[in-house]
C-alpha cells in the first residue's frame, strides 16, 4: 500500500464549527479506545523508567483537545509522577479553554532551547512530508531535554478497512473523510526510520527506538542525550512485541 499525501478537512477547517468541535470529540474517543492514548502513556512511563524521575514537564504539540498527555498525565499521578504538560495547536478553536494552551505554528515552535523535557506529538506525524518531519523533529529537539515522542498510526490496508467498520462510532463526515486520509497518509515503521536516521550528521543523531501497538500504532522515541545506563533495552519492552 503506497503513501497517498492526501489534503485532510481538518487541515483547512473545512466544515461547520459544530462538525469541526465533533470531529475533534471523535478523536478523543478513537485516542481512548484504539491505543493512541496508551501509545503515550508507553513513551513517557519508558522516560520515567529510563531516567528515575518524578517529575517531567511535556509540550503536546497539534494538540486539539489533548486527550493523550491529559489521561497520561492521571495515570502517571497515581505512582506518585507529576506530568506537567501544556497545548501547542495552530487554531485556539481546537483548544480546550481550561489548559495550558499556546496558539502556535508547530513547525516553528515559539520556545526557547530545552523549554521542556518532552515534546510530543499524536496524529501529527502523518501530516508532515518527509523534509517537514525532519524540519519538525529537528526544531523539537531543540526545545526539549530529554526527548521527543511521536506516536502516530501504521498504514497497512487492514488498518484502512478498520477505519471503514469504525464508521458507525464517527459523528461527523469530518471523522470519516479525514480517517480513511489518515491510513492513506501514514507511515510505516521502516520509512520513519530511514527518514529520520538520514536526517542528523551520525556523530549527532539522536538514539532512535520505534515500536508497534495495538491497533496499528507506532511509538518513535528520540533521546536527546544518551539513555543513562538503568535504560531497559528496547527489546525487552513490552511495547516492541508486533501488535495491530
Amino acid at each position: 500500500m503506497q503513501r497517498t499525501n492526501t489534503l485532510e478537512l481538518l487541515d483547512s477547517d473545512a466544515g461547520s464549527p459544530r462538525d469541526i468541535q465533533a470531529s475533534l470529540q471523535d478523536l478523543c474517543r478513537m485516542n481512548r479506545w484504539f491505543g493512541g492514548v496508551a501509545t503515550t502513556y508507553s513513551m513517557v512511563e519508558r522516560v520515567v523508567a529510563a531516567t528515575g524521575t518524578k517529575h517531567l514537564s511535556l509540550l503536546e504539540v497539534a494538540a486539539g483537545f489533548g486527550e493523550a498527555p491529559r489521561t497520561t498525565a492521571k495515570r502517571l499521578a497515581r505512582r506518585g509522577v507529576v506530568l506537567d504538560f501544556a497545548l501547542l495547536d495552530r487554531a485556539r478553536s481546537h483548544l480546550p479553554t481550561r489548559s495550558r494552551a499556546v496558539v502556535a505554528d508547530a513547525l516553528a515552535l515559539p520556545f526557547r532551547d530545552a523549554a521542556f523535557d518532552l515534546v510530543s506529538c499524536n496524529l501529527f506525524a502523518h501530516h508532515l512530508d518527509p523534509p517537514q518531519l525532519v524540519h519538525f523533529v529537528r526544531d523539537a529537539l531543540r526545545v526539549s531535554r530529554r526527548a521527543v515522542l511521536i506516536n502516530d498510526l501504521i498504514r497497512h490496508p487492514l488498518h484502512l478497512a478498520l477505519v471503514y467498520a469504525g464508521f458507525p462510532l464517527m459523528r461527523t463526515y469530518i471523522s470519516r473523510v479525514d480517517g480513511l486520509a489518515s491510513v492513506r497518509r501514514a507511515y510505516v515503521p521502516d520509512e520513519i526510520r530511514r527518514i529520520l536516521s538520514c536526517a542528523f550528521p551520525s556523530e549527532k543523531a539522536p538514539r532512535l527506538e520505534i515500536s508497534r501497538h495495538y491497533l496499528f500504532r507506532m511509538a518513535v522515541i528520540l533521546w536527546k542525550e544518551p539513555s543513562p545506563d538503568r535504560l531497559v533495552r528496547p527489546e525487552q519492552t513490552a511495547g516492541d512485541r508486533p501488535m495491530l
